[in-house]
């Protein structure tokens, strides 16, 4: 029986999912109405009779994994391009965060001290799997997108570490009869988790380095070191475990010289499952009872976290900065809490009821209720906010290539003399090397992957090209951002048929492979840029038409189509289409063509009968 529950669980995951990308809203609302209708309105699942005493050590090793694939991303190099306000958002403003929400819950609902203070260091974490989301469909101004952007990314494993460290206090404080004893046990706890973060990022680094761990136990080795490392740690020192796993990923992403590529989109699938699953059992763990001891206070609460704690935050984290009224008020309004936050907070409350704390089992619905409101109610208000302050972008209107080889960047080398803004993707570091040396912005990996979901400019993107000599990338990338985009808004170049085929390529990929019409195969492409080929634009104009411009350049491969002058402001972008098999309107009067010309013809003198010869190049 035990199984069915289990595969169960597995099935309504993914539906959640799949609704959640349907609808084009974070994934974590559906999970948790998931949970809700499967525990306590419905009673379908219990939790603690499913897994009994297994239920903890199973909430506990997730909350592992998720911390430690969250702290894979934190480079400390990128910590120093960020601007001040993420700094001062991610420390000052996280501790006044958290104050104001702690002493909130210790006076107005008069919580036990402990649980206050953990509630408050839990809810400082938004994170990027809700704040992605809303902000591709919010299109907020760029200061506004990278703030947000960078908080989430930044704040969830420094939140996370933040939220371990203050537990970990409190639970210590009174275990002895005087103060000295808390301060040397929490210095044990650091210490503990410190020193088995540093000493697994440590080993592991070696074995990959010195290849004792062939490539294909990468990412199971390194799943079982954290396992290994987190529980010894708690074995060693209570609750120390989550610290040493964030310390440990944290050392992995600072080694520069590591290849962790592969490991870290392995933890991203594997995050996604241990989550959704997590989301579910959390949920449903919720008893009617528990939600209804949530009085009337809770919503004098909620409006403290949400009109007093986060702009206080925005406050002090943008004092003596030069970033506009109106931005600092849509910062001020948008910090949906996520699922770092409901899956930290879980753990803990477990082990406070677990030690007999006092109102410990009020931590799980508050934080699943703050959660809940800010998603929603912030997910709903957030463009007409954005209209109301006139800080929305206006229509996208920036390029995604997909792929960084030398096709694509004479083709974005093209595009950007025109006044076209665009960003590769390619995940060949040598591609990606080679395009931002010609001064094009390059994004280092998949752009369909979570990763790039934090660090490419989704919301500023109106077409993709998929120019990848790989069709398994080009496929990949179609059929993720003709959901995201809209198809129409999606091309890709032919695939020969004979791979269509054998790959049995799906209707949207086969009916987006349009790009460049007939002669666009990237094979012919590749030959003509070899031979020296260039990216030009010429002006159809009345004296000269599109049947003249056809006639005097019959070799030519026609690309785009552009609308607008190059010189144009931002309220006058310059529009494009992309030539295509199907496409029914030749250029018009006024309109230019962008081309990839073949060399040119040079002429040279005949020194022996001084006669004009033909040097023309094979091609």
């Amino acid at each position: 029986m035990s199984a069915i529950y289990i595969a169960g669980i597995a099935l309504c995951s993914v539906l959640a999912q799949w609704v959640a990308w349907a609808f084009r809203v974070p994934a974590i609302l559906f999970l948790l109405l998931t949970g809700l209708l499967l525990g306590p309105f419905s009673g379908v699942l219990d939790p603690d009779a499913l897994l009994g005493d297994l239920l903890f050590p199973v909430v506990s090793l997730s909350v592992a994994v998720i911390l430690f694939e969250g702290s894979l991303t934190l480079h400390f190099r990128e910590l120093k391009g960020i601007s001040k306000v993420v700094r001062n958002l991610c420390s000052i403003g996280m501790l006044m965060t958290c104050v104001v929400i702690s002493l909130s819950a210790y006076w107005l609902l008069e919580l036990n001290w402990r649980v206050a203070a953990v509630l408050g260091a839990v809810l400082v974490v938004t994170g990027p799997t809700v704040i992605a989301p809303l902000l591709n469909s919010m299109r907020p101004t760029q200061d506004i997108d990278r703030i947000l952007r960078w908080e989430g990314i930044v704040i969830d494993p420094i939140g996370a570490l933040f939220a371990v460290l203050v537990f970990e206090a409190v639970m210590l404080v009174g275990q002895g009869e005087v103060l000295s004893h808390t301060i040397i046990a929490l210095v044990k706890t650091v210490g503990v988790g410190l020193s088995i973060g540093v000493v697994s990022g440590w080993i592991t680094t070696q074995l990959m380095r010195r290849e004792w761990l062939p490539f294909e136990l990468h990412k199971f080795g390194i799943l079982a070191l954290v396992l290994i490392s987190f529980s010894i740690s708690n074995h060693l020192s209570h609750e120390s475990g989550l610290l040493a796993v964030t310390v440990f990923g944290i050392w992995l992403a600072n080694q520069d010289d590591l290849e962790i590529d592969s490991v870290l989109e392995f933890k991203e699938d594997l995050s996604m499952i241990l989550i959704s699953t997590l989301f579910i059992l959390l949920a449903a763990r919720l008893q009617l009872s528990d939600l209804m001891m949530l009085d009337s206070d809770v919503f004098i609460f909620l409006a403290i976290v949400l009109f007093i704690a986060r702009p206080l935050c925005i406050a002090i984290s943008t004092f003596g900065t030069d970033l506009p009224m109106k931005s600092r008020l849509v910062l001020a309004w948008i910090a949906p809490r996520g699922i770092v936050a409901a899956a930290v907070g879980s753990v803990f409350a477990l082990s406070m009821i677990e030690a007999g704390v006092a109102d410990a089992e009020k931590m799980v619905p508050l934080i699943f209720t703050v959660i809940i409101v800010t998603v929603v109610l912030q997910s709903l208000t957030a463009i007409p906010v954005a209209k109301l302050l006139g800080v929305r972008q206006p229509s996208p209107n920036t390029i995604l290539i997909i792929g960084a080889n030398h096709v694509s960047r004479a083709i974005a080398r093209g595009l950007k003399e025109q006044n076209i803004p665009v960003h590769l993707s390619d995940p060949a570091w040598e591609n990606c090397k080679m395009a931002r040396m010609d001064g094009l912005p390059c994004y280092y990996g998949n752009p369909q992957s979570e990763h790039a979901e934090r660090y490419l400019p989704l919301t500023t993107i109106r077409s993709v090209l998929a120019l990848s000599p790989n069709r398994h990338h080009n496929a990949l990338g179609v059929q993720y951002f003709s959901h995201l985009l809209n198809e129409k808004n999606v091309f890709s170049l032919r695939s020969s048929s004979s791979h269509a085929k054998a790959n049995k390529d799906s209707a949207t990929f086969l009916s987006r492979q349009i790009l460049f019409g007939e002669n666009g195969a990237y094979a012919r492409l590749s030959s003509v840029i070899a031979k020296g080929g260039k990216v030009s634009a010429t002006r159809i104009s009345e004296e000269f038409s599109w049947q003249q411009y056809l006639e005097m350049n019959p070799e030519a491969i026609p690309l785009f189509i552009l609308k607008g002058d190059k010189d144009s402001d931002e309220d006058a972008p310059v529009k494009m289409r992309p030539f295509t098999s199907d496409m029914e309107k030749p250029p018009q009067e006024g309109e230019r063509v962008v081309a990839l010309q073949p060399p040119k013809i040079s002429l040279l003198k005949d020194p022996a009968n001084n006669k004009v010869k033909d040097n023309k190049k094979d091609e």
